[in-house]
């Protein structure tokens, strides 16, 4: 209250807020800079994916598919080799004649051989097939040889048809410790000579025995030639029913070191002769192991 007895009224200070707007932030800026800067990486990208010979381009996929794999093993286009996990390719900096060539020039042929190869095994493979489907059906046909198809195992294998006609106790192939080829023996091998008359492929032969041991095979005539000759008295047969000589590339007598039965090495199944129509890389890697076998015999006697 005031002296004259009025209510006093209440001071009221308005203060006004000082200065302007505010300044905006800066961090769109970074974020900008962020943008451009990811853009240009994009770009170089680009330009380098689009200036990269297409070999350069499947190693790099190849590397990004199994990196473990081409870092630990080696390969093309995987960059520097003195990283911890050396790459299969040379060094980026190397000069020039070490890096070797790279355009697509060269590089296309490889690519185009490689497809060529897998298309050709394809249809290699499929040949054999029919070529087996075809020796079946003349066997079955033939008046007398039905009887013997128990006898012959006929299998594709990783190195091409494999047909095997294996002996039995009361049909052998041969007599004992002969070479001689029993008729019906005669009869299937002449058969299959027909069949692999217009075959490609060349043609390995093997013969094997069983574990008996031959008489006086220590001082002179042992299983080892014995198996060679029953191989090369089949070739004869082959032979006599149209198949060129010129397709055999190998003989080889085996004696009882690749026995069927391992568990039971004297028994008749064990005495075979094998005929495997390799496929052409078979034939490769046979004719890079050393020259052509004729026989074991020759083989002991050079």
């Amino acid at each position: 209250m005031s002296q004259n007895g009025k209510p006093l009224q209440p001071i009221i200070i308005k203060k006004s807020k000082k200065g302007g707007r505010r300044h905006p932030s800066g961090a769109w800026k970074i974020a900008y800079a962020d943008f451009v800067t990811a853009m240009m990486a994009f770009f170089l990208l680009m330009w380098l994916l689009g200036s990269t010979s297409k070999g350069d381009l499947q190693g790099i996929e190849s590397y990004f598919n199994s990196p473990m794999k081409v870092s630990l093993l080696g390969g093309d286009g995987t960059g520097s080799s003195m990283s911890i996990l050396p790459g299969g390719g040379p060094r980026l900096d190397s000069s020039a004649e070490n890096l070797g060539p790279t355009n697509d020039s060269l590089n296309q042929p490889k690519t185009e051989k490689t497809a060529a190869q897998a298309i050709g095994a394809r249809e290699e493979a499929r040949r054999l097939v029919q070529l087996k489907n075809k020796i079946t059906a003349l066997l079955k046909e033939k008046s007398g040889l039905a009887e013997h198809m128990g006898q012959i195992r006929m299998e594709i294998t990783a190195d091409g048809l494999d047909i095997q006609i294996v002996d039995n106790q009361k049909r052998p192939m041969f007599d004992i410790g002969k070479s001689e080829v029993k008729p019906y023996m005669r009869d299937i091998l002449r058969e299959i000579g027909s069949a692999l008359k217009n075959a490609d492929n060349p043609i390995s032969l093997t013969g094997h025995t069983d574990s008996t041991p031959y008489g006086m095979g220590e001082r002179g005539y042992s299983n080892w030639e014995l198996s060679a000759d029953r191989a090369n008295a089949s070739r004869r047969e082959l032979m006599a029913g149209g198949m060129p000589e010129g397709k055999i590339k190998r003989i080889a007598g085996m004696a009882s070191t690749d026995l069927l039965l391992p568990t039971d090495s004297v028994n008749p199944i064990n005495r075979r002769i094998s005929i495997v129509v390799m496929t052409r890389e078979a034939a490769i890697r046979l004719l890079d192991a050393g020259p052509r076998t004729t026989t074991m015999k020759d083989q002991r006697n050079s």
